[in-house]
């Protein structure tokens, strides 16, 4: 698979059946309106070092929908974004973290690569393009971006991994 550059992608996202996670992190409500990203991550990164038991060091940006209905998905809609890091259990965490368990399932992940103002692109290509026209439909789990170690906040060289989660139609 070629990473999107610009909002193109050259060939399909790889399939991955992905087993469940532990995750320590942070959460908020908010819209694309009302985008409260860069707060969420600023008090989870001031504090990340206080996570035990972190297995590796990649970072999850996960969005938790009411559904899986995207096409009703809008500037107003709300969803719940965490920012987190796995971890191999929840019993050595501080208070001010809170925990999620990521369900395993069937994802489709896609590259993104760039900046974050061309993020939209990349979901467009994935919702209007890719699976409209493949044998999946999304199914009602937590998308999320992994920010390994090819991401670079901002920087036009920067990597990451957009897990969708998808079902055979």
């Amino acid at each position: 698979m070629t990473p999107m550059e610009d909002g193109q992608m050259a060939l399909g996202p790889r399939m991955v059946e992905l087993p469940p996670k532990k995750l320590v992190g942070r959460s908020l409500r908010m819209t694309l309106a009302n985008d409260r990203t860069f707060e969420l991550w600023n008090g989870f990164m001031a504090n990340k070092k206080k996570v035990g038991k972190k297995v590796g060091t990649d970072l999850y940006s996960v969005q938790v929908y009411a559904d899986a209905d995207m096409p009703q998905f809008g500037p107003t809609t709300e969803f719940t974004k965490w920012a987190a890091v796995e971890v191999s259990d929840f019993t050595d965490r501080e208070a001010d973290f809170e925990t999620m368990t990521l369900c395993g399932g069937l994802y489709a992940v896609f590259v993104h690569k760039g900046r974050a103002d061309r993020f939209p692109r990349t979901m467009e290509f994935i919702f209007q393009e890719w699976l409209p026209s493949s044998a999946y439909e999304l199914d009602d789990r937590p998308h999320f971006e992994l920010l390994g170690e090819k991401y670079r906040n901002n920087d036009p060289d920067s990597e990451e991994e957009v897990w969708v989660p998808v079902k055979k139609k």
